[in-house]
């Protein structure tokens, strides 16, 4: 578990997601995961310079009790941590958790909350709030956060996901997909967020297939497509029913070799093939780059040069 930690600390990669799958089967979903608040804290004490960020699902959590939790780890990194606020939609993990599983945009209304007591909690010396989903009486952490601003990242593509973020988070995540898809998502955040003024970050969910030519890396993209098994993206369709805005390119077969279309973004070829699709997304405005450290060429002939880039 360790060895992908260090190798990104050592390639200079400044944030690590730790995600939460409460439950996936690795085909037609990503697999089942360890808890996220232990794996936090374990990599917290094996790492020293990477920024950790939690994906927290409100509904399984209380958001005064992740406040606390968050201060602790935020001082015992010396200020490494953010939170990743996912509101969830595989739908079959809720009830088998007894979490409260609520229609798609009630579970943004809830995720807002939930944000609204985080940064109260993390920003005030006392706080209390009281809303639909969630109460809090005079909410105290001792000791403070050493961070000042909390850092807030989110996943989805709806229009409810867009005014969440708009209102409340950092960043954004979002699945892969080509420039032209990518565009008009940030087109659409930015335009909502004229009314409050909050500069708005963007993450890409990028899976590299890296070769030493074009030529190669298609030849093993087809190879891929080829043994694709036409009953588990049936299943996968069924698995990932409860999103809004995500997996909506299902005629792009690319969206279809994993369940967070990364291969869609197509950082897909050579080295400098590579290199020029992730300046093209950064001109578009993606800060970030989500991705899976897998493929060895990627990390050393892609991401060195990646890092010297002018921003």
């Amino acid at each position: 578990m360790l060895r992908p930690v260090r190798l990104a600390e050592q390639l200079g990669i400044d944030h690590l997601l730790v995600a939460q799958r409460w439950w996936g089967t690795a085909r037609e979903i990503e697999s089942s995961t360890y808890d996220c608040l232990a794996m936090t804290a374990f990599y917290a004490a094996h790492t020293g310079r990477i920024r950790l960020i939690t994906a927290i699902h409100p509904g399984f959590f209380l958001p005064g009790v992740i406040a606390k939790w968050g201060a602790t780890i935020d001082r015992l990194t010396g200020g490494r941590w953010a939170v990743n606020i996912t509101s969830g939609w595989h739908e079959a993990e809720f009830p088998m958790y007894g979490a409260g599983l609520l229609p798609h945009d009630e579970r943004y209304a809830r995720s807002r909350e939930f944000i609204t007591v985080l940064r109260g909690a993390w920003e005030s010396d006392e706080f209390s709030y009281e809303g639909r989903y969630y109460n809090v009486r005079g909410l105290r952490l001792e000791p403070r956060p050493l961070s000042p601003h909390l850092e807030v990242w989110q996943g989805g593509q709806s229009p409810a996901a867009m005014e969440m973020a708009v209102d409340h988070s950092d960043w954004m995540f979002m699945n892969g997909g080509p420039p032209e898809k990518i565009r008009g998502i940030i087109n659409e955040v930015r335009r909502r967020a004229e009314r409050t003024g909050r500069p708005i970050r963007f993450a890409l969910y990028s899976i590299p297939l890296c070769r030493e030519t074009d030529a190669e890396a298609e030849r093993a993209l087809a190879a891929m497509l080829e043994a694709q098994d036409s009953a588990m993206i049936e299943r996968r369709k069924l698995r990932t029913s409860g999103a809004h805005g995500m997996w909506s390119s299902l005629d792009d077969r690319l969206t279809l070799l994993d369940s967070n279309e990364g291969y869609a973004s197509r950082l897909i070829g050579s080295p400098q093939t590579i290199l020029s699709r992730m300046i093209e997304f950064h001109e578009l405005g993606v800060d970030c780059f989500h991705l899976t450290l897998n493929d060895d060429l990627f990390n050393r002939e892609v991401l060195p040069k990646l890092r010297h880039q002018k921003a």
